[in-house]
């Protein structure tokens, strides 16, 4: 059994012209893999072996994300069933040269599948809740992960 907080995660990157549209809006591609990478180091940390990703749950962007801004993608084990684990993959985009706090551009959940060493699915450890929000949200992706499966 593993707590929540081992498997937290930060990746920060800072964005680039070539990883933009010619207005300087980033591609939402770009940031979807640096949450996917972001993510998996989650789950990798939980499972202590590799996974691959399985389901993304929407990606709603809140706020534009442009050409010199940092992006900190931070992530966190949110659900385990018995070979999958949900993963809460949150971005917040932070303008370095003032000085106005980083805000929430965007949070998504990712679906990993543990794999082991011949590439099949393998059972991860239980997920240890230790505070009522925890709770709350193991409780709420467990809804989300049993209606997906049913589909």
């Amino acid at each position: 059994m593993k707590s929540i907080a081992e498997s937290r995660s930060t990746l920060s990157e800072v964005m680039l012209p070539n990883q933009a549209n010619p207005a300087g809006a980033v591609h939402g591609g770009e940031i979807m893999k640096l949450m996917d990478t972001c993510g998996s180091v989650a789950a990798m940390r939980h499972a202590k072996m590799n996974v691959v990703t399985a389901r993304v749950d929407e990606l709603v962007f809140f706020h534009p994300i442009k050409v010199g801004q940092l992006v900190i993608c931070q992530s966190e084990v949110a659900f385990v069933g018995n070979t999958s684990m949900e993963v809460k993959v949150t971005v917040r985009v932070e303008d370095m040269v003032s000085n106005i706090p980083a805000k929430v551009a965007l949070t998504a959940f990712f679906t990993f599948v543990a794999l082991d060493k011949e590439g099949k699915p393998c059972k991860v450890p239980e997920l240890l809740l230790e505070t009522e929000e925890e709770k709350e949200v193991f409780a709420h992706r467990e809804q989300k992960y049993l209606e997906n499966k049913r589909r």
